[in-house]
C-alpha cells in the first residue's frame, strides 16, 4: 500500500472538504495517511468548528472528518501557525497534535503529497 500526506494551508471550505474526502478514500483503501494542517488551515483542528457548510457539489467537511478522528487519522497542526493565532491543542480533535516544519518534511520525503 502506498503512503499519503494531504497538507491543508487554508481556511477554505472547499479546500477542506476535498482534502478531508481523499484522505478518507485513502485510509478506507488500506493506505498509510497523515494529514498536516499549516497556516490559516489549523483553525480546522478545533473541535468546535463548523464544517456543515455545503460546497458545490453538496458535501462538506462534517462529511468526511469524522471518519479521520473516529479512525485515529494522524493530524499534525503546525506550532507555530496555531500559536499566533492562540489556539489551545485542549481543544483540538483527539487525533489532532501540535507538530513542526521537521517532521513534515519527514513526512514528506516518504510519501506521495497533496497540497489543498
Amino acid at each position: 500500500m502506498a503512503n499519503f500526506l494531504f497538507v491543508l494551508r487554508e481556511n477554505d471550505n472547499e479546500k477542506a472538504t476535498r482534502c478531508f474526502q481523499f484522505a478518507k478514500i485513502a485510509h478506507s483503501k488500506g493506505h498509510t495517511v497523515n494529514l498536516f494542517f499549516i497556516d490559516s488551515a489549523v483553525d480546522w483542528a478545533v473541535k468546535d468548528k463548523d464544517g456543515s457548510m455545503k460546497t458545490v457539489t453538496g458535501d462538506c467537511p462534517d462529511d468526511y472528518l469524522p471518519y479521520l478522528v473516529e479512525n485515529e487519522v494522524p493530524v499534525g497542526v503546525c506550532t507555530p501557525c496555531a500559536n499566533n493565532r492562540q489556539l489551545d491543542e485542549a481543544a483540538f480533535h483527539p487525533n489532532m497534535a501540535l507538530d513542526g516544519g521537521p517532521h513534515l518534511i519527514d513526512m514528506a520525503a516518504e510519501a506521495k503529497v497533496f497540497n489543498f
